[in-house]
C-alpha cells in the first residue's frame, strides 16, 4: 500500500496502475463527495492523462456537468456506432456546446472491418457480442490508446450487475497496458441523478420521456416497462448485458472476440 501511495504521489512517467493503487485510490476517496473527487484528480496527478467517455444517454448530462466546472479541454470521445438514434447524435452536440466542452472526438468503426464482417450491417440481429465487438469495442480502444486513465458515467443502480460498482477499476483489456477505470457516480441513486438536472436545469434525453431509460443503438434498444430494471431495454431478448467495454462487477472478466 505505501509504495502504491508513493507512485500515484509521485507520478513517474505513464505508470502502469496495479491492483495495489486502485485499492489506495478507492480508500482515499471513499466518502468524499464527487466534484471534489473529480476537482483532485482531474487538475492534479490525471491532468492530461485521462478522458472522459460518454455514450450521451439518459444520465450523461450529469457527469458532463460535473466535468464541464473543472476542465473543458478534456478529451472527450464518443463512439459513434454507425446504428445511433438520431436524437442520440443530436443531444450529443447540444449538450457538449451548452456544456462548453472543446475537444469533442467521435471514433467510429473501422470500415475494413466492417466490410469483412458486417456488410450487410444486420450482424446485430444474430450475433449481437460480435457486433459490439467490431462497432464499439474496437473502436474505443483506438480512442483510448495513450491514456492513462478513462472516467465512466456507469452507476450502481443501474443494474443488479452494477450494484457493486467501485469508484475505481484496473481495466486490464487494454494493448498499451492497463488503465485507471474512473466510476465517480457508483453510489448515486436514480433521485440523486434527477435532483442534479434539475437544480442545474439540465437538459434531458430527447427519448427518455417515450420510456427509453437506458440508450445505446437504436437496433438493440427498447423502451423499459414498470419494474424492470434501467438497462432491461438493452438487448432485450438475447442473453447479453453488457457491450463489451465493460464486464459485469460481480462476474469474471471474458475477453470479447473482435476477430
Amino acid at each position: 500500500m505505501a509504495e502504491a501511495a508513493r507512485r500515484l504521489d509521485t507520478l513517474d512517467v505513464r505508470p502502469a496502475f496495479t491492483q495495489e493503487d486502485i485499492d489506495a485510490l478507492n480508500a482515499r476517496y471513499a466518502g468524499v463527495p464527487t466534484l471534489e473527487m473529480l476537482r483532485d484528480l482531474l487538475a492534479g496527478e490525471l491532468a492530461g492523462r485521462v478522458a472522459l467517455v460518454s455514450s450521451f444517454g439518459t444520465e450523461s448530462a450529469v457527469l458532463l456537468h460535473l466535468v464541464s466546472q473543472i476542465d473543458r479541454d478534456i478529451p472527450l470521445i464518443f463512439t459513434n456506432t454507425q446504428k445511433m438514434f438520431g436524437e442520440t447524435l443530436a443531444y450529443r452536440d447540444a449538450l457538449s456546446e451548452r456544456l462548453g466542452f472543446t475537444d469533442l472526438r467521435v471514433y467510429r468503426p473501422d470500415p475494413a472491418l466492417i466490410a469483412a464482417k458486417d456488410e450487410n450491417g444486420l450482424r446485430w440481429s444474430y450475433d449481437p457480442d460480435g457486433c459490439c465487438a467490431i462497432r464499439k469495442v474496437e473502436p474505443l480502444q483506438r480512442a483510448l490508446k495513450g491514456f492513462d486513465a478513462w472516467i465512466s458515467g456507469r452507476k450502481g443502480f443501474q443494474a443488479s450487475t452494477r450494484a457493486a460498482l467501485p469508484l475505481f477499476e484496473l481495466d486490464k483489456e487494454h494493448a498499451d497496458g492497463p488503465k485507471l477505470k474512473i466510476n465517480p457516480l457508483a453510489g448515486w441513486s436514480k433521485d440523486a441523478l434527477n435532483a442534479y438536472f434539475a437544480q442545474h436545469d439540465l437538459p434531458r434525453h430527447p427519448l427518455e420521456a417515450e420510456g427509453y431509460l437506458s440508450i445505446g443503438c437504436s437496433p438493440c434498444t427498447s423502451k423499459v416497462l414498470p419494474g424492470e430494471d434501467p438497462r432491461a431495454g438493452r438487448w432485450r431478448g438475447w442473453d447479453k448485458i453488457e457491450c463489451g467495454i465493460h464486464t459485469p462487477v460481480d462476474g469474471p472478466s471474458e475477453d470479447d472476440p473482435i476477430f
